[in-house]
């Protein structure tokens, strides 16, 4: 599964000066939960989805798997070991399963991005000073990080780990055959110095430091982005790029014969050092207001296709901010790299700085011309060039994407009504696919585990016992709405409770994946538990959803990491809300714009009854 993660519980941050790794050392280990617990839990969380008949045999595969020195107690001992030599047995299985190992295309699958209201320029040059002050705030936010006294996120109270903050910037993906991997370059003993910058679907290495290590004013970046305006007018060089749309077994053949060529290997290396990628895209064909925040977030996600803006991107790297002529603003950050959570800090400190960053012109100072990155291309990697072009086409058409304002009322609302907030909002949503499917799903809401020490996310089940009995119960016409109201808050006291076993560390999914890696290691041939027609119904979902908070109105965005499955994304303000619906169009069963209507309409028929 691919999370975006969601913090479901308020996170305060408070700013120690030189400190925000101070409570690292002293965070706990992720925990291994007994295998008891985890197996009673499965069995509670089954019974949404299996007849009785069904749960028995089910029953008895839990038995056997928990049979005093059989293979249960086997795999759970080498968990437990392994536990006790890494940091995060959970973030290591977890990055490789979902990320690492999964060959399909990061663009929609794996990558998530932001999207912000259109920017008040219509032209080249405000293009230009946007970007400016983005390179400039970027920068500002990473001796931050550089300096440890980035503020230190709480939750109830209790430390974060703030681990992930310094693997944002200056990372990147680098695609291998059956496994990627990803370089984290900001740690090292040469920092970069420098970003990579996308324009006409060509990169360019920009210095962005003097040599007394400042870094440069926003006259001064505006300076360097003109020269590369005025001076890359040639369009015919083959878009590099798009490469890095491919599906990961395609992109690392790629890849591998690019780096048998100097030039191109130096070129690769360039980009993957440098602190984070800025693209100056090109306008979009116009469309009605109305119809903006959609486009925008399209052009996010995956730059609207071969002949607009998705080869002026590196989808790999960590970190890319994008800045059109027409004023589109957002970025597309890589999953593998850091969660949704951290990356929207950063967005968030951006967008405050730039409406703050003033252009004032400074003294002349010789500044380096930027450096074109060049590649040589051979007729096969011409080829593939042309392959990428037609894939990354056919996931352009195939996304659908949806989103509702809500404004009739927020959580200050739920609040006064006694009602938790997410929630709330999550029994919403299952009785919204309810109403378009006829049928439950199996479904999950992205988790924060960075409660313990590298910690990434987890998945809180959304669906049980008692969410299915509000919606039935809702459904009915003949069920007062005060039972209706108390199978609700039964349902709400749930999902609660599966939060915080999550976010303590006791995932049910979690522990079933490290268990699974387990058996694959120790060549172990993979219990019946896990094979079992059951298991599929609990963790194959149809639904995956986050909640992620923005101060800057940025609309957070992911995509299914399945055909099958719809991706909400929602933020959740005081009297408003908004969420990001995603879907595959060649998955004829889900439509994502008839299942916004169903999430509005879920939310104005629930509050009726409060």
């Amino acid at each position: 599964m691919l999370f975006f993660t969601s913090v479901v519980l308020p996170v305060s941050r408070t700013c120690v000066n030189g400190r925000c790794l101070t409570y690292q050392q002293a965070l706990p280990t992720q925990p291994v939960p007994t295998l008891q617990h985890t197996c009673e839990r499965y069995l509670i969380l089954l019974e949404p989805f299996v007849e009785v008949d069904e749960l028995k045999r089910t029953k008895q595969l839990v038995q056997e798997f928990l049979k005093p020195g059989g293979v249960g107690e086997k795999l759970q001992k080498g968990l437990e070991k392994k536990a006790l030599n890494t940091d995060n047995w959970l973030a290591d299985y977890m990055v490789q399963t979902d990320y690492l190992d999964n060959r399909l295309p990061v663009v929609a699958y794996s990558n998530i991005s932001g999207s912000f209201p259109r920017m008040d320029f219509r032209d080249k040059q405000g293009q230009i000073r946007c970007a400016a002050k983005v390179i400039r705030a970027i920068l500002d936010f990473k001796t931050m990080i550089d300096n440890e006294t980035i503020p230190v996120d709480y939750l109830r109270g209790k430390p974060l780990c703030m681990n992930q903050y310094s693997q944002l910037l200056s990372s990147c993906r680098i695609p291998g055959l059956e496994m990627d991997s990803v370089v984290f370059h900001g740690k090292t003993s040469y920092p970069s110095r420098y970003i990579t910058l996308a324009y006409n679907s060509q990169f360019f290495m920009v210095d962005v430091y003097n040599s007394d290590g400042t870094p440069l004013t926003v006259h001064q970046l505006c300076v360097q982005l003109e020269r590369i305006c005025s001076s890359s007018l040639e369009t015919s060089t083959e878009p590099v790029g798009i490469l890095t749309s491919l599906n990961r077994d395609s992109w690392s053949k790629c890849y591998d014969r690019l780096i048998q060529d100097k030039p191109n290997k130096e070129a690769l290396s360039a980009i993957q050092r440098s602190i984070c990628v800025v693209c100056l895209d090109k306008a979009m064909p116009q469309v009605p207001d109305d119809m903006y925040s959609r486009g925008n977030v399209l052009q996010m996600m995956h730059g609207g296709g071969s002949q607009w803006n998705s080869a002026n991107r590196w989808f790999d790297k960590s970190v890319q901010f994008i800045i059109g002529e027409d004023g589109a603003f957002g970025n597309n950050v890589s999953h593998s790299c850091a969660d949704g959570t951290i990356g929207m800090t950063l967005t968030d400190y951006v967008s405050a700085s730039i409406k703050k960053l003033e252009i004032i012109e400074s003294p002349t100072v010789p500044l380096p011309t930027p450096q074109k990155l060049h590649f040589n291309i051979t007729a096969d990697i011409k080829k593939a060039i042309e392959e990428a072009k037609q894939s990354i086409d056919k996931i352009v058409q195939d996304l659908d994407f949806s989103i509702l304002s809500f404004s009739h009322y927020g959580k200050n609302f739920l609040k006064a009504n006694k009602m938790s907030p997410d929630p709330f909002i999550q029994m919403a949503i299952q009785l919204a696919y309810y109403r378009v499917h006829r049928q439950h799903c199996a479904s999950y809401e992205a988790a924060s585990m960075r409660l313990f020490r590298q910690g990434r996310v987890g998945e809180i089940p959304s669906t049980s016992s008692a969410s299915v009995a509000f919606v039935v119960a809702f459904n009915d016409p003949n069920k007062k709405n005060t039972e209706k109201v108390d199978l609700l808050r039964k349902a709400i006291e749930v999902h609660k409770w599966n939060t915080s076993m999550e976010i303590s560390g006791q995932t049910v999914f979690g522990h079933f994946l490290g268990l699974q890696h387990q058996a694959t290691e120790k060549n172990i041939p993979m219990p019946d538990i896990f094979t079992d027609a059951s298991f599929d119904r609990v963790f194959d979902y149809r639904l995956a959803t986050s909640q992620v908070q923005s101060k800057s109105g940025c609309l957070p965005c992911a995509c299914p990491y399945q055909r099958k499955t719809y991706d909400i994304c929602y933020t959740l303000l005081k009297d408003d809300m908004a969420f990001v619906l995603s879907a595959f169009k060649t998955n004829t069963e889900n439509n994502s714009e008839e299942l916004k209507k169903a999430v509005e309409d879920a939310l104005l028929d629930m509050r009726t009854i409060l």
